[in-house]
C-alpha cells in the first residue's frame, strides 16, 4: 500500500512524529514501510527474529505472550501512536510477544538497523527513547506488584477501568469490543469467572451488558473498589 509521510502524520504523541525536528534528512524515516492488517491478522509472531519496530498509525491491536500449557496472556492493548515490539528491540534477537490486529489496522514499520543508526546520530531521539523504556519498565513493575495483590473480582474491575481510560465510551459502551475470553486473558483469570463476575456487577448496577458490548454504569463505585491499590498508571 501507499506509504504515509511522517511529516503529515496526525499522531502527535508518536515518538517519531515528536522527534522529526531532531531528525533532519534521516534515512530511516524515508525507508519506513506502511503495512495494512485486517482484523484478526497476526503481524508479530512470538519467537520470530526481531527485524524492527511497529508504530500504530491507525487501529487497535492486542499484545500477548504464551504462558503455561499454551494459554494466551494479554500484556496490553495498543492504539494509534503507540509502539509495538519494543521489548524485542535492543539486545534480544527474538520477539518475546505476539501481536494481533483487533480491527483493520495500519502500521508504520522501521527496520532495526535504520533505527539504531538514527539513535546513535540523534541524542535527543535517543534520550526520548530511553525515557519511553523507563516509563514502560515502571508500568510493568507496578502492574506486577499490584495485580498480585488483587482478588479476581478486583482484577476484572481493573481491566474494565483500564479499557475505559484508554479507549473511552462509544454510545454508552466501552469503545473496544472484546470477547469474555480476552477480558480473562488480560485479567489473568478464566472466561467462566469473567462471565460470573460480569453477571454480579450487572446485578449490582455497576455495569451494563448488551451481547459482546460492556458499558460502565457507575465508574466511581468501580474505582472505589480498587482504590486501595492506587493503580492507575496504565493509560
Amino acid at each position: 500500500m501507499t506509504d504515509f509521510s511522517c511529516a503529515s502524520c496526525i499522531n502527535t504523541n508518536c515518538l517519531i512524529k515528536k522527534n522529526l525536528p531532531n531528525l533532519p534528512n534521516s534515512a530511516f524515516v524515508e525507508h519506513k514501510k506502511t503495512l495494512k492488517c485486517k482484523k484478526g491478522q497476526q503481524f508479530i509472531m512470538e519467537g520470530a527474529p526481531v527485524n524492527g519496530l511497529f508504530f500504530i498509525l491507525k487501529g487497535t491491536v492486542k499484545v500477548f505472550r504464551t504462558g503455561i500449557n499454551g494459554r494466551e496472556q494479554i500484556v496490553r492493548f495498543a492504539k494509534e501512536g503507540e509502539i509495538i515490539g519494543h521489548r524485542g528491540f535492543g539486545t534480544e534477537e527474538y520477539y518475546s510477544i505476539g501481536s494481533i490486529a483487533l480491527q483493520d489496522t495500519v502500521l508504520c514499520y522501521f527496520s532495526k538497523d535504520d533505527l539504531q543508526e538514527a539513535l546513535l546520530e540523534n541524542p535527543k531521539f535517543g534520550y526520548d527513547m530511553m525515557l519511553f523504556y523507563a516509563n514502560e519498565l515502571n508500568r510493568s513493575e507496578s502492574k506486577v506488584k499490584t495485580i498480585s495483590q488483587m482478588t479476581v473480582r478486583e482484577r476484572v474491575i481493573d481491566t474494565l477501568l483500564y479499557i475505559h481510560r484508554k479507549f473511552g465510551d462509544l454510545r454508552g459502551f466501552l469503545n473496544l469490543p472484546l470477547s469474555r475470553k480476552e477480558y480473562a486473558d488480560y485479567a489473568g483469570t478464566t472466561e467462566e469467572q469473567v462471565i460470573r463476575i460480569f453477571s454480579t456487577l450487572k446485578k449490582e448496577g455497576l455495569i451494563i451488558a448488551q451481547g459482546k458490548k460492556i458499558g460502565i454504569a457507575n465508574i466511581q463505585n468501580l474505582k472505589n473498589e480498587i482504590s486501595e491499590h492506587n493503580y492507575y498508571l496504565d493509560s
